[in-house]
């Protein structure tokens, strides 16, 4: 099996097989060879039917029945290949050589590949290819880049600032503590801070110790597990106590939660329900509702503690089991590989949780979580020792 895309004659062609024919497309129009035109290209296939676009003009090839995955396991070769005789004879119109000019912004399923010396796995007999010091991302936020003798400058929209317009107008004469990152608030002409654990006050200039950590909606906390190499990923555990008033939001996710492809294991609340979702692979998320219990939105106390053993999962709350369910029972995936990564009442700052979680659940966690305990460990994680923002000290009224 291959995928290629190559130039013939000044076309750009796309070429792919998987397992049984070879596919060929072509664009309509020829490539500028004058060095100093850059050109767009999308390519690919959603199962054995392709599409080609070079500069928006969309070439499409019809699936017919037969295979569609692309089984590769080669490395990802750029611009030409370690050695001639890797390229399968029908990826090519004629003999393979390798590419003379330049490529940028390379996007693989969605994710940009850093093209940078140390970020690929290897190569040879590449320059810098911009020429000037703009690059493509240099002006953030759609600021326009201008050469400079003494090297670049940045025309920034309106509302940014600062030499590559990263800074929004409204935080350019902020008071946010060195504790803090500034959030603009257009509408308002203002802003508001966002305090790192352990800080509060309007400018984050308080300090703070809490072991019961009160979360308002625009919080988060971001703890890596050090133990996590060392884990058994067949039998995962966590529990966890927590109080809220509210009917929806999310209290857990066991996960790194980069793609949707990650596994993850996540509690949260639906309609005042606990709701509680595993996804051990193949994006198979698994919801387990229980609706006898609609008292977890009652301001009370509540522990919840959700074990998985390969493909069982028991869900205990307020220690009575209240589900055990065998999500997959051919057992294709028994291992939760979260990364070692577990958010509590939310994702970083702009990462709503709608998005993230894909509508599994619908807000950030408003209400407090203390005594969270991973595995079968002896200790209880310590809350202050992680990374996040907006979490206030939960002690006191308790």
């Amino acid at each position: 099996d291959f995928l290629c895309i190559s130039l013939v004659n000044g076309f750009t062609q796309l070429r792919y097989n998987l397992g049984e024919k070879t596919v060929i497309l072509q664009t309509l129009q020829k490539v500028h060879a004058n060095g100093n035109t850059w050109h767009s290209l999308n390519a690919g296939r959603v199962g054995n039917e392709g599409y080609l676009d070079l500069d928006g003009i969309n070439i499409t090839q019809k699936a017919s029945p037969g295979m569609n995955a692309l089984d590769t396991h080669t490395d990802f070769f750029v611009g030409g290949v370690s050695s001639l005789n890797l390229v399968n004879p029908m990826a090519t119109e004629n003999e393979p050589i390798g590419f003379t000019g330049c490529i940028r912004e390379i996007v693989i399923n969605n994710r940009e590949l850093n093209l940078t010396v140390t970020d690929p796995k290897g190569g040879a007999n590449i320059g810098d290819c911009d020429g000037t010091d703009c690059g493509y991302t240099v002006c953030k936020n759609n600021g326009t880049c201008q050469v400079e003798n003494s090297g670049f400058s940045c025309s920034c929209p309106r509302e940014w600032t600062g030499t590559t317009c990263e800074q929004s107008i409204h935080c350019s004469q902020n008071m946010c503590g060195s504790q803090a990152l500034c959030i603009p608030q257009p509408s308002s002409f203002s802003y508001t801070c966002a305090c790192a654990l352990g800080w509060t006050g309007k400018y984050c200039k308080n300090k703070i110790k809490f072991y019961i950590a009160k979360f308002v909606g625009n919080s988060y906390i971001k703890y890596t597990d050090p133990l996590y190499g060392k884990r058994d990923l067949q039998y995962s555990r966590l529990s966890l106590n927590f109080t809220t008033n509210q009917t929806e939001g999310l209290i857990a996710w066991m996960g790194k939660s980069e793609d949707e492809d990650n596994d993850f294991l996540a509690i949260g609340l639906a309609n005042g329900t606990l709701k509680v979702v595993i996804n051990l692979g193949e994006r198979i998320s698994v919801p387990l509702m229980h609706s006898k219990y609609f008292t977890c939105s009652d301001g009370r106390w509540h522990f919840v503690t959700v074990v998985q053993n390969q493909t069982c999962i028991k869900v205990y709350l307020d220690e009575e089991l209240i589900h055990f369910e065998d999500i997959d029972p051919q057992k294709k995936y028994t291992a939760l590989n979260y990364g070692g990564i577990c958010y509590f009442g939310g994702f970083e700052i702009g990462r709503k949780v709608s998005i993230v979680t894909t509508g599994l659940f619908q807000k950030e966690f408003f209400g407090k979580i203390k005594d969270v305990v991973l595995f079968q460990d002896s200790k209880k994680i310590q809350l202050m020792k992680a990374e996040g923002y907006n979490i206030y000290d939960g002690n006191s009224g308790n």
